[in-house]
Parts: structure tokens; sequence; C-alpha cells
């Protein structure tokens, strides 16, 4: 497969691939292969259904569901309700969850199994605005010192659905979607099974430190993602419509950003939950 860099730390641009002819015997290991190297994955002019994204996300793994529906569907990331129309007051539940988005996280954190991947899609687009950045936390616990790269490797983080979103509004985390799971603890290093490389696995959900008071460990959280998301880390998509980007939870952080809400933006995505190959149960912990 050809590519061409994104980003001096990580991520490439793959060409020449239709993804609906993806598929576990065609393409997959080539492409897997891409993913565990480089983190993150660019794809233009897809056009996919959202059958043909879900399809394509299975290759990775279990489709997650956060919904209990019968079956996976598609998420929507967009300031549309369900007719189609715009929402563009601020003060909208919807709206403020989509700014939650706009915290450098990694998705899924804090569920019993977190995701792997997320499968994220372009359909509609504003005028100006709404670019996803994304950093490489491989590289960014490359670049610590010596000393706090072995101090994180016996550190856990606690991570908490409704912390993030407290952020945001205190009443938006005490919706039942935020509440319903229970914290989870994760070390806070993961090291990738195939290539050996280290991440750190850092949220905005990380609402507690193993070692350290509440106000400690937060500001810590704090200093740990500013150093992960220095200006010169950060790759900024700037999305055209059909473009498929694909990133690796275990090693980025990504957030969104704001655009006219007057505007409407749809992206549409499906995360991949993590499995045992994945390095998932050499993380788990507790503080």
């Amino acid at each position: 497969m050809r590519t061409t860099p994104l980003h001096r730390d990580f991520g490439v641009e793959v060409h020449d691939v239709s993804l609906k002819e993806i598929t576990a015997t065609q393409g997959y290991d080539e492409l897997r292969r891409l993913f565990e190297e480089h983190s993150l994955l660019l794809f233009r002019d897809q056009d996919l259904s959202d059958e043909a994204q879900l399809e394509f996300g299975a290759l990775f793994g279990p489709l997650e569901d956060r919904h209990d529906r019968p079956k996976p569907e598609i998420s929507p990331v967009a300031n549309l309700d369900a007719t189609g129309a715009v929402i563009a007051s601020d003060a909208d539940t919807h709206v403020k969850n989509l700014r939650a988005n706009f915290l450098w996280h990694t998705d899924s954190t804090f569920l019993p199994v977190p995701a792997l991947v997320n499968v994220l899609q372009a359909r509609i687009l504003p005028n100006q605005g709404g670019e996803t950045e994304l950093v490489s936390t491989r590289a960014g616990f490359a670049r610590l010192s010596t000393d706090l790269q072995q101090r994180l490797r016996k550190t856990v983080f606690r991570h908490r659905y409704t912390h993030s979103r407290a952020k945001i509004d205190p009443e938006l985390a005490k919706q039942a979607l935020f509440t319903k799971w229970s914290d989870q603890e994760w070390k806070a290093v993961w090291r990738n099974p195939v290539t050996g490389t280290e991440s750190l696995y850092i949220a905005s959900h990380v609402c507690a430190v193993s070692g350290m008071d509440e106000a400690e460990g937060l500001a810590f959280v704090d200093e740990l993602v500013d150093e992960m998301t220095v200006p010169e880390a950060i790759y900024s998509h700037v999305w055209r419509p059909n473009d498929v980007l694909v990133w690796d939870e275990r090693a980025t952080l990504h957030r969104g950003r704001a655009w006219p809400y007057e505007q409407a933006r749809k992206l549409v995505s499906c995360c991949v939950s993590l499995q045992a190959r994945d390095g998932l149960e050499d993380m788990r912990a507790r503080i």
C-alpha cells in the first residue's frame, strides 16, 4: 500500500485503497501492519454506508455498543436532531456533550473493555472549523525523562465517564448514559504487544492517580496531557467529504474543534473493542 506521512511523529495517508474492498483475507493484514506502526491512517474519498463502515470496523474486532442495542449501530457526532434539523444552542444538552469531545481524550477508557480503534467518517461539513486533532502518546511518552517514564510504568489511572462530562456542566454528568458504568482502572503505560513500543494511556476521563491525593493527581494528569499536546506534536485534520480516519486508541489522544453551530456538521463513528491480543489483560490494574 502506498502511503505518505501526515506528521513527523505518526500517521500516514493510505492511497489508492477502497475500504469497501478490504476483507479479512484481502488487504487487512497489510492495513493492520500500518495501523500498528503508525497509529493513525487517513483514507480519502471513501463514501461508506453505515453498513460498510461497520463491516470494515469489525475486521479489527468486536464492535462497541454503549446503548445495549439489538445490534451495533453507527454513532453520529453531529449537531443535528432526529429530524436532521441543526441544533445551534450552546445550552442544548446534545451540544454540551459535543463540547466534551473538545477535551483531549481517548475513547471508552471508562468501559470495562475500552476501544482499540475508532473509524470516523465525514458526511456533512461546515464552511470552517470542526477539525479533528490528534497527538501520538507513543512519541509523547518517548519525550519524557527516563525517571518519569519509570515512574509512570508503576502508575495506575482511574477513569470515570462523569468526570469528563462534569468539566463541561455538572448537570450533564448526571445523565444516565454517563453514570451507568463503574470506575475503571488501567496502567498508565501501554506496551504494544506487536511492536513493543510504549505509550501513555491517558484521557479526560482520568479522575484519580495511584499514590496521590485527588488534587495532586489531577494536577499531574493535566501536566502530562499538556506535555503530550504541545503545539508541534498536534496533527490537525481538516476534513473533506468522505474522508475516513482510523486511529489506535492505545497510542493517541484526540479532540474535536469548534465550528459555527448554526452550520451542520456530521461525522459518523464506530469504535471497536480491545481483545486480549491487543494487550488488554496486561493493562488491568488496581489503585
